[in-house]
Parts: structure tokens; C-alpha cells; sequence
């Protein structure tokens, strides 16, 4: 895509006479409006005023570079004036503007028209070309000049492709709010002062259309200085030890020689990170393979939390509802088995906790994903996630789902590689979802799903010819399973077979298969108060929670802890669900109830024992949890 198919004719006026910067502004948007790009002129206006208030958008040397990103903007566009005598436009270097580009982005991923504005922005930074449009004639001649400037310049990332040569060795990061102009114009401010002072140097652009150019470990430890230029959020956990200069993005376009200057003195200060989190991601081997799979799974879990947290307290709230506002020995089967939905508001609040569960396994998948393959990769995520939600496969294949569609991504990438320029500008937009959403679909449909099948089947098979030989053999079994995947095949067919003995008139089977999911989120809760140095930060903060969650039979709590640390969680977990589930049967315990925890104790045979196998199973999973987890760095 070249500059001129985004600049209109009827976009750009030569002999603009604005008297301030908002009148200025103001008489950009009706230039932008004339080229029939936006669908809502003001809420256009309002987005470009927004992103005036953030810091202006005056880069200096009479130039400036208003922008907004909006729903109400149809297609990219760009809209041109020059203010012959000037205007105050609260310019970087206080000096008056006579050349304004205003840029118009749609509100979609469509990413194509970035490294056109990208590539212009750069170009205005020319002072040959500037002054080149501003003493144009007519509007045929500055479209030529835009033309001829777009032809023969490459763009910045492709000229950041390749570190510059020097003695020195930099690298830095650039980025902006919406990382459409400054983002670009900084990197190519500190690229230019960094040829000049004899520095080698490689930049990461951070802008609209995702990370380009990013530093590789190698490229930040070999580097004698980093410079952050950035005005939005820049993942620094990877700069820890390294010597380190912050400033706005303003300073990459109007200071950069400066900054290049101070880094080169070797006088920056060595950056250390604060947040437990990043000293955890520090403390590990960056480059290993196990560090990796573990930064892309918590990815997943940490966004999934909040949908477990609200959703999962939401739905004990509606079993604690029920509980006090029904008798439950009253109640037929048919209502028991809807426990939770049988008054108005337990209803209100079941359903609304359902749908935040409903997210969570298409999140999880969908964030693990997008740490693989980056933004492209969260769409197939999500599809993946949603099948394994509605299907047989559950948490473990939503886990796949979420490798699965990061690795698809990249395979798309390394594919696209090889075609034509044109082709590979649209692969965000077609080729990735509509080739990567059919891959994954197609493989969770006829690979995952089919295999948990069976091993749901099997499970079911093996669960009914178990069940009169050893009621204590098939409580540590039920017990057990309900902790395996906790929602996923193995916890659901050992739940199917508890209701499906309810019906049948054994009850002590479902006491069992209920007090084995109840044990892995009240132990999580306890481990993270008694074992505090084996838990982030963000897990001891969430831990309690899980009490509620337990309390309500609701052992998706424990899912991030899980995911998180499979190898040490889950045995631990299993072992005290599996001696609850055998405590149970030795007890005697039943339930008529196929749901609601702690609140449908008032029904449970031997409830005085069963609370004993609860608080014993719980017991068991804690002091494993203590001893087999690791301490967080």
C-alpha cells in the first residue's frame, strides 16, 4: 500500500489559516470527513482531542501529527494542511506549526495501513521533504512529492531489520499510546543519532500492529545500554541488571542525541525490577525451553482468574441462597438436581457466575495462544478453548487448544513469509484466522475430542463394574478423579456416575465424588496462608477465595494453581480428594443432593463424619502442597 492510496485530494488544503490549535484541529476533521473515511465525524473529533490531552502531537520543527483510532472511522486515511504562516500549536519545541498531517485508523486488527503511516511519519522527519510540501503549488504537485518520497525510502522496520555498526552496542524500545506516529518517528530519531555518534544499535518498535524487531536475549545481553523512549507499557523484567535510560517517547524524536549520549557514557543507572513476578521471570534460565511453556501457561492462567474468582463466588452465592431458602428433604429430584436455580435470585446469581465460567476455558486457551503467537494467535485460542468447553475434552484440552493454536500461528508465519509483499500485508486479516481457526477446529474436532470420548467411555465402564467389590476402593477412586482435571473428563465421568447413582438409590456414592471435589480448592486456600513462601503474590492474594469455591463444591478454584504447577499440585491434590472420597464410603456417608457443598450438609448421612473425611482429605493435600511445592524466588 503506498501513502497516496490514504491521501484524498479533497483532504488536503495548501492554504490553511487556522488561528489556534483547536480551530486547526477542528478544520483537519472536516478535511478528513470530505474523503467519506469516517461513519461518525464526532466521535472522531472527540478521539483526536482525547489523544491531545495525553501530549501533543506537535513533534517539533513545524510539524505536527494529530491522530485518532475510533469505531467511527470506516477506512485509514490521511488528511494534509499547510499553514503558511504558522499556528501555536503547543509544539515539543514551542515553535509555531506550518505542516499537519492528521491520521484517521479504524478500530479493527486490520493492521495493513500501520507501516504506510509509520513510513510517513519517518518522512516528515526529512527536512528536505518537508520543505518540499510545504512550498508546493498545487495539490497534483504534493501528492507527487509524497509519491516519489514513498518510492525511493524504505521503511523504518525494515531498515531496523539489521543493528547499525558500531563499537558501542544499544538497544532500545519505542512506543506510544496508540503507536501509529511517535512510535516510528522516535525510532528513528535514536537510529540517526546513533549512526552519527559511531554506535551500533537495534530498536524495538512497540505500535498498533503488535512488537516488531524485538530484542532477542542475546541482543539485550551483549548490549552495553538500553533506552527506553516510550510513553506506554513496555515489558522491562527482561532488562533486569542491565544499564538503563527511561524518557518519553518526545525525547527519542526531539533529544535522541542526547539519549544516545548519555548511553554511550556508560553514566545510566542499572535497572533492577521491583514486581515479584518479573524477579521470578529473571531468576529462571530465559532461554530454556520448560521457562518458556511455563511463561506462556501463566499467560493463560492469570487472565483466566478473574472469570474463576467472580464466577465461582457468584455461583456459591446461589447455592448458599437455596440453602437457607428451601428445605431440601422436601424437594423432588428433579428440583435437586437443580440445587442453586430454584429461588428467583439464586437463579439471578447461578446464572450470571455460569456465564463467567463459560469464559474461562476459551481464556485460558485464547492467552496462551496469544504468548506463542502473539495477537494473531488469540482468535484461534479462543475457538479451540470454546470447543474443548462445549465438548468432551475440557481444562486438558483446552490446554492443548492454547499450544496448539500459538504453534499454528507460527507456522502460518514462517509460511507467509514466502509470498508475494502484497499477500503477506493481509495475513493478519485473512490468511492467519481463517487458515489457523480451520486448523485448530479441524484438530480439536477429530483428534482431542474423539480421544476424551473414549476415555470418558472407559472411565464409566470401569466406574460400574467397580462398584460391588470395594465401596472404600471406589471412594479413593471417585475421590481421586474428581481432583485429576478438575471439570475436565476424568472429574466429569466420575460425576456423571455420582448422579447417575442418585436415581439408582446410592447415595454413598455421590457423598464421595462430591467431598473429592471439595478437597483441592479448600486445600489451595490453606496451603497459600500456611505456606506463604510457595505461592506468588498474586496466588496468596486469590487463595482464601478458594475456601468459598471448596466450601461450594466448585473445584474449578484450584484450576490456576494447577495449571500452574501440574507436577506438584495435582498428586498432592489427588491424594487428599482420593482419601476423602475412601473416608467417606468407610464413614457411611450419603447424599441425595448432586450439588451445593457445604450447604446441603443438612442432607448428608453422618454428616458430623463426613465434615471429619473433609477436614482429614484437606489435611492431606496441604502438607503435600507444602512439601513438594518449590519456593517462589
Amino acid at each position: 500500500m503506498r501513502i497516496t492510496e490514504l491521501l484524498a485530494r479533497e483532504s488536503i488544503e495548501l492554504n490553511g489559516s487556522p488561528k489556534s490549535k483547536s480551530e486547526a484541529l477542528d478544520q483537519m476533521v472536516e478535511l478528513m470527513a470530505k474523503s467519506g473515511k469516517l461513519t461518525d465525524k464526532e466521535a472522531y473529533r472527540a478521539q483526536v482531542y482525547a489523544r491531545e490531552e495525553e501530549s501533543t502531537t506537535g513533534v517539533g520543527d513545524g510539524i505536527a501529527i494529530p491522530h485518532g483510532k475510533c469505531d467511527g472511522v470506516a477506512r485509514p486515511g490521511l488528511a494534509a494542511m499547510v499553514v503558511k504562516d504558522g499556528v501555536d500549536f503547543a509544539a515539543m519545541d514551542d515553535e509555531p506549526v506550518s505542516l499537519i498531517f492528521l491520521i484517521a485508523a479504524p478500530n479493527t486488527e486490520d493492521n495493513v495501513h500501520l507501516d504506510v503511516l509509520s513510513k510517513l511519519s519517518v518522512l516528515l522527519m526529512n527536512d528536505e521533504f518537508t520543505a518540499k510540501l510545504k512550498n508546493a503549488k498545487t495539490v497534483e504537485e504534493f501528492l507527487q512529492i509524497v509519491d516519489e518520497a514513498d518510492a525511493s525510502e524504505k521503511s523504518i522496520d525494515e531498515r531496523l531489520e539489521t543493528a547499525s555498526a558500531g563499537t558501542v552496542k544499544l538497544v532500545a524500545v519505542t512506543s506510544c499510546p496508540t503507536g501509529i506516529a511517535h512510535t516510528y518517528m522516535a525510532a528513528e530519531g535514536l537510529e540517526k543519532a546513533a549512526k552519527a555518534a559511531g554506535a551500533q544499535i537495534k530498536i524495538e518498535t512497540r505500535g498498533s500492529g503488535g512488537a516488531k524487531n524485538v530484542l532477542t536475549d542475546q541482543d539485550i545481553a551483549e548490549a552495553d545500554c538500553v533506552i527506553i523512549a516510550a510513553d506506554a507499557q513496555v515489558p522491562m523484567a527482561r532488562f533486569h541488571g542491565k544499564k538503563l535510560i527511561q524518557a518519553p517517547v518526545s525525547d527519542g524524536i526531539n533529544k535522541a542525541d542526547k539519549l544516545v549520549e548519555k548511553a554511550i557514557s556508560g553514566n545510566a543507572s542499572v535497572y533492577k525490577s521491583s514486581e515479584q513476578s518479573e524477579k521470578r521471570e529473571v531468576s529462571q534460565k530465559s532461554g530454556s525451553v520448560a521457562h518458556r511453556i511455563y511463561t506462556q501457561l501463566m499467560n493463560g492462567v492469570s487472565h483466566m482468574l478473574p472469570f474463576v474468582v467472580g464466577g465461582g463466588i457468584l455461583i456459591a452465592i446461589a447455592f448458599l441462597i437455596d440453602g437457607f431458602a428451601v428445605d431440601i428433604n422436601s424437594l423432588t429430584e428433579a428440583e435437586r438436581a437443580n440445587f442453586g436455580t430454584i429461588t428467583p435470585l439464586a437463579a439471578l446469581f447461578k446464572n450470571i457466575g455460569g456465564v463467567a465460567f463459560g469464559f474461562m476455558l476459551p481464556v485460558l486457551a485464547g492467552y496462551i495462544a496469544m504468548a506463542i503467537g502473539d495477537r494473531p494467535a488469540l482468535a484461534l485460542g479462543f475457538v479451540g478453548g470454546m470447543i474443548a468447553a462445549n465438548g468432551k475434552s475440557g481444562f486438558l484440552g483446552a490446554l492443548a487448544a492454547g499450544f496448539l493454536a500459538g504453534y499454528v500461528i507460527l507456522l502460518l508465519k514462517k509460511v507467509c513469509e514466502k509470498l508475494p509483499d502484497a499477500l503477506e500485508k493481509i495475513a493478519p486479516v485473512l490468511i492467519y484466522p481463517l487458515f489457523g481457526i480451520f486448523i485448530v477446529g479441524v484438530a480439536m474436532v477429530y483428534v482431542a475430542e474423539p480421544v476424551m470420548g473414549a476415555i470418558n467411555t472407559g472411565l464409566n465402564s470401569g466406574l460400574a463394574s467397580m462398584g460391588g467389590t470395594s465401596k472404600i476402593i471406589l471412594g479413593l477412586v471417585l475421590g481421586g478423579m474428581m481432583a485429576v482435571d478438575m471439570g475436565g473428563p476424568f472429574n466429569k465421568a466420575a460425576y456423571v456416575f455420582g448422579t447417575a447413582s442418585i436415581a439408582a438409590g446410592n447415595y454413598d456414592i455421590m457423598a464421595a465424588v462430591m467431598i473429592g471435589g471439595m478437597v483441592p480448592p479448600c486445600a489451595i486456600a490453606l496451603a497459600t496462608l500456611l505456606f506463604k513462601n510457595k505461592f506468588t503474590k498474586e496466588e496468596r492474594e486469590s487463595g482464601p477465595v478458594n475456601f468459598i469455591m471448596g466450601l461450594a463444591f466448585i473445584t474449578e478454584g484450584a484450576i490456576p494453581y494447577a495449571a500452574a504447577d501440574p507436577l506438584r499440585v495435582l498428586p498432592s491434590c489427588i491424594a487428599g480428594s482420593a482419601v476423602a472420597g475412601a473416608l467417606s464410603m468407610a464413614f457411611g456417608c450419603t447424599l441425595m443432593a448432586p450439588h451445593g457443598g457445604i450447604f446441603v450438609f443438612p442432607v448428608v448421612g453422618h454428616a458430623i463424619m463426613y465434615l471429619v473425611a473433609l477436614v482429614v482429605g484437606v489435611a492431606v493435600s496441604t502438607f503435600l502442597l507444602g512439601l513438594l511445592k518449590k519456593k517462589v524466588a
